[in-house]
């Protein structure tokens, strides 16, 4: 299993840098899996969850599996998309026939249920009510815990002697042991928060007020009617237009989601679009990222998730269950999840993954194939699994933690390895600190944490390390990381050392054994960003996953971590004099033009310090692991007391351009020593190279259900035509995902496009676009679209101007030099 996941050059420490392979898209679903047995073929809960793996086989109360030969399938109803439609459903759904208990007839006097209306649409107060008015369904979609209203007919005036009975069912065998049978008898009360009470009875009308649980099971429920009366018990049949879906509800307080702050409830539950932050700590670049939470099909997908795991319906009621169910998912190894990892640079079976511009386009791939999509990378698997936990009511954030450290021995340190001339030894280095990685945080409470955990979680759907024997991460508390308290669940230990720990030096010795020659105690987890509540701007939240940095605090948590590692000792044998600086520096470098890089030393002490200085140059993937060297420097300087002095190297276009990798970052190593101390000199500095961003204007006003333009302007930067060129545009409530093919883009040259897009819901949207090339990637560009509603604020769905246009061919409008 290992194999295949760690010949990803681009992922994986220790890995050469190779003419890279194309990954193969998943192959196609086994159609038995949940009933393998054996040691690899365990269940997802028999390895992943404790309080499942008891679980008799013959429990039928499992999601179904898929059926068909594109591994499809859902006893919920999952409807594609495609299936929407204004005008396919009526208000009121009145069944043509009934299911009478007995013979089947229907006798004189009994209480018919003659049709039922859920006052389901987006306008109506259930759905404004439940924050789900912007869900792009027709169908009833309501948190749990909340109540909310329906009306039924009826055959008759409803009598006080009348007997009424509402039922929801979810799963293949549904029972009201597991909650996936709920029974509410109108006007008596339920079980575990659920009932239902008569507000109004008027004529052959009943209003009804219905109370969910606030621990209900999430999901797509079907919806029945039973009522008993003097001359017969009656139930109305199972309707699809009658299908409830519950979601979890952060504005519940008696849901262990509950967030209790609305600004913060409309930031990581319902706003679709979110900015996500790459590069590195000093160079920092973002992007604009499309959830599309509420796009119709998103939520059948995000079910569709929890369906194709296997995970039990009476479990999908716990967030912390179903967050971790989502990590596993989101990723494909071990179970055809939604996305395949590629980190080799060659994504010609697929998408690059800076191509991506939101979740929208791959869920309903997903969705509609069953097969896994290629490719992502961590910021794709953090932006879908966005999606996924706030389309199902998780107040959730995507997270950005810039020199982010990948252990893979559990030493809870980063560890480099010299040999006696401090000379890489690659060979041993299997850890790597990535420039950048992306995860998720998610708000709940934790009851199966002691006291003091609740809050934040962190949830990873990037495969990086196996937990329980798969590759998912979390859901793991904040509260833990800061403190080092790595025996707490889920994946603490894998997580502390990606944000805290120290990189650690070894020096081999002339006997054979390693020393420890230098310490870097600031190098992990420098910051730690995401998205502000309410604006574009960036928030530092550094502070809720560690200490201060060298604080008492900070160093405690640090080794009391690594005290339960795999080198509980490190910290035993190390120091040595320190008292030249070294710094390094790098100018703003940007795609296609000369750099510089410099090193400052300076000399602390009272004497003079002679510092033979090494600088090698490699391009490297964000994920750390490195091409060859292409460029060297060595030096020797002579510091005078409390002197300074700095070696350059200057590095032209030509130099870099062949050893381009993907997103286009470069790693300085610098070594050395002072020659009369024998202090060690080491750093690590990675930089990038800025790529330029797409102009968006909009020409003309935006309105719910007209016509509308945009124009795209792009320059090229590099002096080599960009072959191949491909567009992708996509905005919530705006377009559909949409691709478009422009051919080539010669050197240095302009192209001006034009796009016309049909608005379907009003209020503010962000329109995302991206460009890919061979040449070129990780360009993108934003603009945001105030929408008016349509004249007479009538609501507008359409079932073809909102679609996805895959693969069409765009002339440009204007070319132009540079």
């Amino acid at each position: 299993m290992m194999d295949g996941p760690r010949s990803d050059v681009g992922r994986w420490g220790g890995n050469p840098l190779q003419p890279p392979t194309t990954p193969s898209p998943e192959p196609e679903p086994e159609p038995d899996r949940r009933f393998r047995r054996g040691g690899g073929g365990r269940s997802f809960w028999a390895r992943c969850c404790g309080c499942c793996s008891c679980r008799n086989v013959a429990d039928d109360d499992w999601g179904p599996e898929p059926s068909d030969s594109r591994g499809r399938g859902s006893s919920s109803g999952t409807r594609r998309p495609g299936s929407r439609g204004s005008d396919s459903r009526q208000p009121v759904s009145r069944g043509s026939g009934v299911n009478a208990a007995g013979d089947g007839t229907i006798r004189e006097g009994m209480l018919v249920v003659t049709g039922v209306d859920l006052l389901s649409s987006r306008s109506d107060q259930n759905r404004q009510e439940h924050h789900t008015d912007e869900y792009e369904y027709d169908e009833l979609i309501v948190r749990r815990g909340q109540p909310f209203r329906m009306l039924l007919l009826l055959s008759r005036t409803y009598e006080s002697s009348d007997r009424i009975t509402l039922e929801l069912l979810i799963g293949n065998n549904p029972e009201v042991g597991k909650g996936t049978h709920v029974i509410i008898p109108v006007g008596k009360g339920g079980s575990g928060g659920w009932k239902a009470q008569v507000t109004k009875a008027s004529g052959q009308t009943l209003n009804l007020r219905v109370h969910t649980s606030p621990n209900a099971i999430i999901g797509k429920f079907q919806f029945t009617v039973r009522t008993q009366s003097d001359a017969g018990e009656f139930q109305l049949p199972f309707d699809p237009r009658n299908e409830i879906y519950i979601l979890f509800n952060p504005w519940c307080p008696e849901d262990i989601v509950y967030v209790d702050h609305e600004d913060w409830r409309q930031e990581y539950v319902l706003n679709e679009s979110g900015r996500i932050y790459y590069g590195t700590e000093a160079q920092i670049g973002e992007r604009t990222w499309n959830y599309g939470q509420f796009d119709h099909g998103v939520l059948d997908a995000c079910l569709y998730i929890l369906d194709r795991r296997g995970m039990p319906y009476g479990g999908r009621g716990d967030p912390v269950s179903v967050s971790r169910v989502i990590s596993a998912m989101v990723n494909s190894l071990d179970d055809n999840g939604v996305l395949i990892g590629n980190w080799s640079g060659d994504y010609s079976r697929g998408t690059n993954p800076s191509a991506w511009v939101g979740s929208v386009e791959i869920l309903l791939s997903y969705l509609r194939t069953g097969y896994s999509v290629p490719y992502g990378q961590c910021w794709v698997f953090a932006g879908v699994t966005t999606t996924v936990l706030r389309c199902l009511g998780l107040a959730t954030r995507t997270v950005t933690n810039f020199n982010s450290a990948h252990d893979t021995d559990t030493s809870l340190t980063m560890d480099i390895y010299f040999d006696e001339n401090m000379k890489p030894l690659e060979h041993l280095n299997h850890d790597s600190v990535w420039n950048f990685h992306v995860w998720n945080d998610c708000w709940m409470k934790r009851p199966d944490l002691p006291s003091g955990f609740d809050g934040w979680q962190v949830v990873d759907a990037t495969p990086q390390e196996t937990s329980s024997g798969i590759f998912c991460c979390g859901p793991c508390s904040v509260e833990s990381i800061k403190n080092g308290l790595v025996y707490m669940k889920y994946d603490t230990p894998f997580i502390f050392a990606e944000v805290n720990s120290d990189k650690v030096y070894w020096q081999r010795q002339d006997d054979g054994s390693f020393k420890i020659v230098y310490v870097e105690e600031k190098a992990i987890g420098t910051l730690i960003v995401t998205k502000a509540i309410g604006s574009n701007m960036r928030e530092d939240i550094t502070y809720l996953y560690k200490h201060p940095e060298g604080s008492d605090a900070e160093r405690k948590a640090v080794e009391t971590a690594a005290a339960h590692g795999s080198k509980p000792n490190v910290y035993a044998n190390r120091g040595s004099a320190e008292d030249v600086a070294m710094q390094v520096e790098a100018q703003d470098a940007v795609m296609g033009q000369d750099l510089m890089v410099s090193v400052m030393l300076t000399n602390h002490s009272s004497s003079r310090r002679t510092v033979k200085l090494h600088l090698y140059l490699s391009v490297t993937f964000y994920t750390g692991v490195t091409g060859t060297i292409f460029k060297e420097t060595k030096k020797e300087v002579e510091l005078a007391p409390g002197a300074s002095d700095r070696v350059t190297m200057p590095v032209a276009y030509k130099e870099y351009r062949p050893h381009l990798v993907d997103q286009g970052s470069m790693l300085l190593n610098v070594s050395g020593h002072v020659k009369e101390s024998g202090q060690v000199l080491a750093k690590q500095h990675t930089f990038r190279l800025r790529t330029p961003d797409l102009s968006l204007t909009l020409l003309g006003a935006a309105v719910v259900g007209q016509e509308c333009e945009v124009q795209i302007v792009f320059k090229n930067p590099l002096p080599v035509t960009l072959t191949n060129v491909v567009f992708r545009l996509e905005g919530s409530g705006l377009q559909r995902p949409k691709i478009l093919n422009v051919g080539d883009i010669g050197g240095n040259e302009t192209v001006t496009l034009r796009q016309t897009f049909v608005p379907v819901r009003p209020g503010p949207r962000q329109l995302i676009a991206s460009l890919d090339s061979p040449q070129l990637s990780q360009v993108h560009g934003v603009i945001q679209v105030d929408v008016a509603p349509a004249p007479g604020d009538r609501g507008f769905f359409s079932d073809t101007g909102g679609d996805s246009h895959l693969g069409e061919t765009i002339p440009m409008a204007s070319r132009g030099g540079a």
